[in-house]
């Protein structure tokens, strides 16, 4: 898949018409060419950001290998969810690792497709892993560490819903600062996810100088399926991060997860970018800057910084955040003005959390 300029003819909207689009580029979510890795009868919540992210990832990658693909999978919703003993949605063969050691076993299942490749002569089986912000921030970071410095053959997919949500919604190193959980503050002067903690995993993968790094939502799949795709490219080890908005975790409207998803990259807060051998590529640019509220303002996990007692410190600092990460990565053109009002943080005035 490549990139192609597409004229939007409708103004104050993201809607492209298939109409406008060749027939070779139009999204149709039914088509028997489909391999629908993930089919239906799972138990996702509505609205679930997770199983729409992992069906489009999974697809792409099983294009781009020609159907040879296996899947080592970590403990947390996305397993929950589709693999409720002794049923099954996944339409690949697929495993079911602990929380955290999904890049290890997929370490092993290439090595085992690989040697049996050079026995039989036949075309090798490629091999992705995939696991929750918990399972891979988290629990799962050695391990995942491990394969990045090893530079094993995998293509190691996070699906970030930002905290814990399969166990109660408890905070994980990918947690907003600010962020409601059940495990962090929820009275006194700060209350929500502490400041100056968490990991930014992308950032991380880049500097093992592994070939191939991106972040990606679920807000353009298009942009994930040729991420995907691109990943599947290289041999080595390889990480997409993408942001999969919990209406359950994050206290949205189930209808507002694609929205969710647009608004944390128009933002600032959610930078969507590749990188290859720990350089970055390409970015995608910022169509119309938001101003953070607009996001915070759809989850109740940051119900706390509005109303009565509204923190517009805090919605200050996370503006900083966004701020940073616009100048950090170049999220906008030269010619985009920026928000009114808002202050450019100085360099090292904030440590970014998200990335």
């Amino acid at each position: 898949m490549t990139d192609k300029i597409v004229h939007f003819y409708q103004t104050g909207t993201f809607t492209v018409g298939n109409r406008l689009l060749d027939p070779s580029d139009r999204a149709i979510q039914a088509d028997m060419k489909r391999a629908n890795s993930l089919t239906s009868g799972h138990r996702a919540c509505q609205g679930c950001g997770e199983a729409l992210g992992a069906r489009y990832a999974v697809d792409a990658a099983i294009r781009a290998s020609g159907g040879r693909l296996a899947a080592a999978n970590a403990t947390g919703c996305l397993e929950v969810f589709s693999t409720p003993y002794p049923e099954s949605s996944w339409q690949i063969p697929w495993i079911h690792s602990l929380f955290g050691n999904t890049a290890a076993v997929a370490t092993g299942m290439a090595a085992v497709y690989r040697n049996r490749a050079k026995k039989t002569g036949k075309p090798m089986t490629r091999v992705i892993a995939m696991g929750g912000d918990g399972g891979t921030t988290d629990i799962g970071f050695g391990c995942l560490s491990g394969m990045f410095e090893r530079n094993d053959d995998v293509l190691y997919i996070c699906y970030d819903n930002e905290a814990y949500m399969n166990t109660g919604v408890q905070r994980s190193s990918a947690t907003p600062p600010a962020a409601r959980t059940a495990t962090t503050p929820i009275a006194g002067e700060a209350p929500g996810n502490v400041w100056g903690q968490g990991k930014n995993v992308p950032l991380i993968a880049m500097a093992h100088g592994i070939p191939y790094v991106a972040t990606a939502t679920v807000a353009d799949l298009r942009d994930l399926e040729r991420k995907v795709e691109r990943a599947m490219q290289f041999h080595g080890a390889r990480y997409i991060h993408i942001l999969v908005p919990c209406p359950l975790g994050w206290g949205a409207a189930s209808s507002q997860t694609i929205r969710l998803a647009r608004l944390a990259k128009e933002t600032g807060l959610f930078p969507v970018f590749e990188a290859e051998y720990g350089e970055v590529t390409n970015v995608l640019k910022i169509r119309r800057r938001e101003p953070v509220e607009a996001y915070l303002k759809l989850q109740k996990r940051f119900a706390h910084l509005f109303g009565k007692k509204a923190d517009p410190a805090t919605l200050e600092r996370i503006q900083r955040l966004a701020d940073r990460n616009i100048e950090k990565f170049g999220l906008l053109d030269s010619d985009d003005e920026g928000l009114e009002g808002v202050p450019v943080p100085e360099q090292g005035e904030e440590r970014a959390h998200q990335i």
